[in-house]
């Protein structure tokens, strides 16, 4: 997925914390995220939830600063910096014609270990969405080990479903869904795992229309139409986080009853559902038969 020649984007959208300790909080939401991230990465977070804690040197934190097009298709934190400008304006244009204002999200990329309105995160965290912050973390490196270990593509649009994804949950908070669904069952049809698929679905919604989203800052649209390599790049990574395919690489036992996200076919599934048709309705899955 490239960003469109001539773009450039303002600084100062995404937070950059390198270093620091993380120092625990949230209670039973810190419980939840481990249990998150246990089906997206397959990375088991008990022992370092029960370890957090404790102070240590402050992160270091600074902005990631503006960035042209082409620094976005070279750079990783460019590329996240320009990615949330694009879902920022895709989404606060899809919500206000619902009736709804969107606060923007906080989006932070970290190395080492941070502290969240989640409770400590570490590079073994992966990315999350924090509803107490209404922020997404994201550790870059999670991408390397989402191609090295789950046999994800290492292109860029792999990397901004992922962001794409963490967004989608900012949306379904700032509607309401995320606090209406179910979430105390996993399972194939759980509420989790709806909540999850309609993110993946979100994801689609903004990559199918990308391409001729404009930025109101320069008037250039985001990003260049994607190529059907770049599309397999994006499922790529949606298979790469299925909760069978998680159990699979781990050596578990593929059990439809624990998962938490869905199916490596359901999440390429609803994310091209998405892409395709470009709609909330498309995206309903909480009322959907079949998922």
């Amino acid at each position: 997925m490239t960003f469109q020649e001539g773009g450039r984007f303002e600084g100062g959208r995404v937070r950059r914390r390198r270093g620091g300790a993380a120092v625990a909080g949230g209670g039973g939401v810190l419980v939840l995220v481990g249990v998150l991230v246990y089906a997206f990465t397959g990375v088991d977070l008990g022992p370092i939830l029960q370890g957090a804690g404790g102070g240590g040197p402050a992160p270091v934190e600074e902005a990631v600063g503006d960035c042209t097009a082409e620094e976005a298709n070279t750079d990783q934190e460019c590329r996240l910096s320009a990615a949330a400008q694009s879902l920022d304006a895709y989404w606060t244009a899809v919500l206000a014609d619902e009736g709804v204002a969107l606060p923007l999200p906080s989006v932070t990329a970290f190395d080492g270990a941070t502290s969240t309105g989640c409770g400590a995160a570490d590079a073994a965290t992966g990315p999350f969405y924090c509803p107490p912050d209404q922020g997404i973390y994201l550790d870059l490196t999670f991408y390397d080990v989402l191609q090295e270990r789950f046999g994800a593509s290492d292109g860029p649009l792999a990397e901004l479903y992922v962001t794409a994804h963490e967004y989608g949950h900012h949306v379904q908070a700032v509607t309401g869904t995320m606090a209406a669904a179910d979430r105390s069952a996993a399972g194939s049809g759980s509420g989790q795992v709806r909540l999850e698929l309609q993110a993946d679905c979100y994801a689609g919604m903004w990559v199918g229309a990308a391409a001729t989203t404009v930025d109101p800052d320069t008037g250039v649209t985001f990003l260049e139409p994607v190529t059907a390599p770049q599309l397999a790049d994006a499922l790529s990574a949606a298979e790469a986080v299925g909760d069978d395919t998680i159990q699979a690489a781990s050596g578990r036992p593929v059990d439809p009853h624990t998962w938490t996200h869905g199916s490596a076919e359901q999440r390429q599934r609803w994310f091209t559902a998405g892409y395709e048709q470009g709609t909330l309705a498309a995206c309903d899955t909480f009322a959907a038969g079949d998922l």
